[in-house]
């Protein structure tokens, strides 16, 4: 099928947002970019945005609707974490099963008309800005990052260096159950005393 990689890169994109999550703490759920400045989304406030924001997508946008409230009953970082895997992967399981013609068909994306290719297009990439800033975020935080696309300064740097993609888990599902029992996450190596930016110091 045409768009198939549509539906692999969201299947990816998912798991990625709830690793993001998953390298905070508790306490870390009211912490903005810059203290007291309203401006920059709140932790809390980043992942309240992505549950609203990809159900109001998915539903006015696409037309699919997992018949959950987008938020989960206690806000908390693992409940949300919960939250958005569980409806993330029933939007998943009903992509799966769109052919070519449902994605190439027009639908509202605000104020115009697009395909629906092209508004799955645009909410991955509005998914991977956030995430982005979450894990600017976690370095505000002094926080070890593992891999979300490959190697980080922790898991050994510089790909031309060949450092290596770390994961924090090996599935969402063993994220769920590890952060569940406390955390349980691949240990990190670290840079190892290599350059872990192109121009270093």
């Amino acid at each position: 099928m045409r768009y198939a990689f549509l539906v692999e890169t969201y299947a990816t994109e998912r798991v990625k947002v709830v690793s993001v999550w998953s390298e905070f703490r508790d306490e870390d759920l009211g912490v903005r970019p810059r203290e007291g400045d309203p401006r920059g989304r709140s932790v809390h406030e980043q992942m309240v945005h992505q549950c609203v924001s990809e159900d109001l997508w998915f539903r006015n946008m696409l037309g699919i609707d997992v018949g959950a409230p987008p938020l989960p009953a206690e806000e908390s970082r693992l409940e949300f974490m919960k939250r958005y895997a569980e409806d993330s992967g029933k939007r998943l399981e009903a992509l799966q099963k769109k052919d070519e013609a449902w994605w190439e068909e027009s639908a509202k994306f605000f104020d115009v008309q697009r395909s629906r290719a092209w508004v799955m297009t645009r909410r991955i990439a509005h998914t991977s800005h956030h995430r982005g800033q979450l894990m600017a975020m976690l370095r505000m935080l002094a926080r070890d990052l593992h891999s979300n696309y490959g190697p980080t300064a922790d898991t050994g740097g510089l790909m031309q260096n060949h450092a290596p993609t770390i994961y924090a888990y090996g599935s969402l599902e063993g994220l769920l159950a590890g952060e569940n029992s406390g955390g349980a996450k691949a240990k990190l190596p670290g840079s190892g005393g290599r350059a872990v930016t192109e121009r270093p110091g």
